[in-house]
This record gives C-alpha cells, sequence and structure tokens, in this order.
C-alpha cells in the first residue's frame, strides 16, 4: 500500500484528525494481528465491536487508527481520526486508494462459480499482467476493500470477486472497485431468500455490478443464461457460451471425465483451443470469459492458451485428492447451491470407479429448500451413483428423493462409520455442501484414515 499520512486518510474517509502521527503502508482489522506501523480499522458487528481493542493495537504497535468513538485517553506518539462509520471508512479508503491505479480492474459476480472464474481470469492475465486478485472469502463488504488496499506500484491488473447476500450489497462496493470489466457468471439460487425469492430478484441484485463499471467498460456474461440474456447494457458486452446468440463461443467440446475438459472458443477476432484442467462442463464458462478477457486487454493468443492449462482450483473446489487403494476424493464442500450440487453430482458420474456422493444441507434457499434438496436426489439415483450419505436436517429430503440409495443421519458424527464403510479401495468419493456445514471434517478424516 502507498503511504498515507493521518490527514490524507481524513479527506478520503471524510473524517476529522484528533491527533496526527505518522504515516502508515498497510490496514488491519483485526488486533490480535495488527503490525508494527499499521493502521487500524475497528470494526462494528452485531456481537463484537472492534473499538473496545484499540488501545491494544495502538500498544502492539499499531501507528494509529480510524475510529467512530475517540477513545478518552490518547496514546501518545500515535495518531486518531474520527470517522462518522468505521467500516464506510474502511470503504471510502479503499475506494480513494484504487482510483490512484490506472490499470484493468475485472469485478467479478454471480450465483456460482464466482470463484472458479477469478481464479480462470487471473491465471490468463497472469501470463502478462502482475496481477493482484481476491484471496480466500475475502469478497464481502470488509474483505472487498482489504484486497483493493493491497495494490502496489508494480501491479498491472486486478481481479476482484464480489458476493453479495442481498439486495445493494454490490451497489455498496461499487465506488471501491471502480471495474473496467464487469462479469456474471449466472443468475440461480443462491441465496435467493433475501432477494424476494425469486431468480428476477436475485438478477436484480447482480446487475448492481454495472452501476459501478466505468465508462467506456467491458461487460462479459454467461451467453447461456436465459436471465442474463434479458440484459440490454450502455457497454461493449460479451456473451460467453454455446448457444448462437454468444459473440464469445465454445464449440468442439471434449470430455475427459474427471480430468478436465476442452474445447474451441471463438471470438470476433480468433478461435482458441483450450485445454481446461478440471472437470465439469461449467468450466467453459470460466474458461472463455477468460480467454475473452485477455484478448481484450490485448494479450497473444499464446499466452491465453498458456493460462487457462495453469489454472489450478483452490479450496475445497473440485479439488481432487488421490488416496491408496484407488481412491479419489472430490473435495468440493465449499459451497453448495442447487445448480453446483447437480452439476457436481454429474461429474461423479463420470468416474469409471465405484461412486459414493456425500452430500449436505445447502442453506438460504427459504422455500425451495425441500424442493432442491430432493431435486438432488432424485439426481443421483437416476445417474446410477453406488451409495449416497446424506447429511443434515434439510438433507433428509435428499434420501426422500434419492430412496433406497440414500443413507440420511443428522450429523457428521453419526455418519462417519458408514462413510468408512462405503469408501472402499476403486471408489471415488464426492464431498459436497454448504460450507457451514463444515463437511472439511470428512475430508480430513478420510485423507488421515487412507493416505
Amino acid at each position: 500500500m502507498i503511504a498515507y499520512k493521518p490527514e490524507e486518510l481524513a479527506l478520503a474517509t471524510g473524517g476529522t484528525v484528533v491527533q496526527s502521527g505518522a504515516a502508515v503502508t498497510s490496514v488491519s482489522t483485526d488486533s490480535r494481528t495488527v503490525g508494527e506501523g499499521q493502521l487500524f480499522i475497528p470494526l462494528v458487528g452485531e456481537n463484537f465491536d472492534g473499538h473496545a481493542y484499540i488501545d491494544m493495537a495502538l500498544e502492539k504497535g499499531a501507528a494509529g487508527c480510524l475510529c467512530s468513538r475517540v477513545p478518552e485517553t490518547l496514546q501518545s506518539g500515535k495518531f486518531y481520526v474520527q470517522v462518522a462509520d468505521t467500516a464506510v471508512a474502511l470503504r471510502d479508503l479503499s475506494g480513494h486508494y484504487r482510483a490512484r491505479f490506472d490499470i484493468p480492474v475485472v469485478q467479478v459476480s454471480g450465483s456460482a462459480g464466482k470463484t472458479t472464474t477469478k481464479e480462470m481470469i487471473a491465471s490468463v492475465l497472469g501470463q502478462h499482467f502482475r496481477t493482484l486478485k481476491t484471496q480466500g472469502n475475502l469478497n464481502n463488504q470488509f474483505g472487498t476493500p482489504r484486497t483493493l488496499l493491497q495494490l502496489e506500484p508494480g501491479h498491472e491488473a486486478a481481479v476482484i470477486e464480489t458476493g453479495i447476500g442481498t439486495f445493494g450489497d454490490l451497489r455498496y462496493l461499487k465506488s471501491a472497485v471502480q471495474p473496467t470489466v464487469a462479469v456474471l457468471t449466472n443468475v440461480g439460487d443462491a441465496h435467493i431468500e433475501n432477494m424476494n425469492g425469486s431468480r428476477l430478484g436475485v438478477l436484480q441484485a447482480k446487475s448492481e455490478i454495472f452501476e459501478g463499471l466505468r465508462e467506456g467498460g467491458l461487460a462479459v456474461l454467461n451467453g447461456d443464461d436465459e436471465l442474463l440474456g434479458t440484459l440490454d447494457l450502455p457497454f461493449t458486452t460479451l456473451r460467453c457460451g454455446r448457444s448462437e446468440n454468444c459473440n464469445v463461443r465454445v464449440t468442439d467440446i471434449v470430455d475427459r471425465g474427471i480430468e478436465g475438459i476442452d474445447c474451441a472458443v471463438t471470438t470476433a477476432k480468433d478461435t482458441y483451443r483450450l485445454e481446461i484442467p478440471s472437470p465439469g462442463d461449467y468450466m467453459i464458462y470460466p474458461a472463455s470469459m477468460a480467454t475473452a478477457i485477455g484478448e481484450y486487454l490485448g494479450m497473444s493468443k499464446s499466452e491465453i492458451i498458456a493460462g487457462v492449462a495453469a489454472y489450478v482450483s483452490t479450496g475445497s473446489r473440485m479439488r481432487r485428492i488421490r488416496l491408496p487403494g484407488e481412491r479419489l476424493i472430490i473435495d468440493d464442500c465449499y459451497n453448495a447451491n442447487p445448480q453446483a450440487m447437480q452439476e457436481a453430482l454429474r461429474i461423479l458420474a463420470k468416474s469409471d470407479k465405484r461412486k459414493l456422493a456425500i452430500l449436505g444441507d445447502m442453506g438460504e434457499l427459504g422455500d425451495l429448500a425441500p424442493a432442491a434438496h430432493r431435486a438432488a436426489g432424485e439426481l443421483a439415483a437416476s445417474l446410477g451413483l453406488d451409495a449416497v450419505v446424506a447429511i443434515g436436517p434439510k438433507s433428509a429430503d435428499i434420501a426422500v428423493g434419492g430412496g433406497s440409495v440414500v443413507r440420511h443421519f443428522l450429523t457428521i458424527e453419526e455418519a462417519l462409520s458408514t462413510i468408512r464403510e462405503l469408501f472402499t479401495p476403486g471408489t471415488t468419493v464426492l464431498v459436497k455442501a454448504s460450507h457451514a456445514m463444515g463437511f472439511g471434517k470428512i475430508v480430513k478424516e478420510l485423507e488421515e484414515t487412507y493416505q
């Protein structure tokens, strides 16, 4: 981060310097890990208030703080800038800072596939540009500003993932991200209960991303998504997919099962033959979007092809873990929604080994939850999977849909002995559920048991 003096912090955030001090070159919102010379920003939530830890943060070496409530006693040599709201100040500071960089900034949102798309775009852009990308799950109202504040003078591009929970979330971040390229992966059922219980509500909320798109910017859409197809945007728009209305067209798809997928992507300028090292038909969308953006930004054909081939899945997103006895874990338990759950089951079905699915509750679906879980069970049964273990109260409906192929348990602990019994040599197991279910415990247990 380029240095900010307290007076510059006040200007960026609309705050007031109560006591001045040294400039800062990095930001922390966690008093437990704050470092020497950092700016501490105490955030406030329903069950916490970082203002209680200002003194601790300063004593640990922070140079100063933003605060909405100024402590009664000010520490000597430390600065204090008073702001109306520390979360808004964090956002405004990141927007002020991002405006210093005249570089391509790609903002990615959508109901599913955000992280995969972000990683694919970053993999492609990284072949040519020094690229900053969102790390981990730092894609919300706090994480996105923190990511932007990691920009350095040497960065030549950034890929920023933004998740939402309800209306207004993307609008809130528009002044921070200021994208030059806005990407929507799809419109699905994730968080649908918070958006009028309908996909039209989801579309409305996701479309807020275009409010922040800079003039002359580029919109990149999933061209096969029916609702995204209804958007008529005042920007150059690239629609990526298989359908005839796409101006970035995917053809000649070759499915290599759980090893990956190949395809051809044709733009107005060229055709790219891509080898995607991750399974699932849905991978054509992040790959074609990354191709379109790379071409738009002037990258060479060889750079784009190499970037797609270099893609590596992150975290528990289609991560493949090979174990002795020809056992294979497909760890996809970072999160789940109905569309992603069904696609993961179809990928599992392509394995030439014995097939076991361990499925858990999908959250924030509202009234859609029973039908969505039943549909997952019905699909598992129709695909001819050898066994399904469903875990969680909502997943009882997976058992209803899947019938005799499904064994249902309320908790992970109750299910573990059955999972061990079913994970025999020569078995491919898919582990998938919403993040709150904690299915990473299952993956860890299987790794430790069979490695």
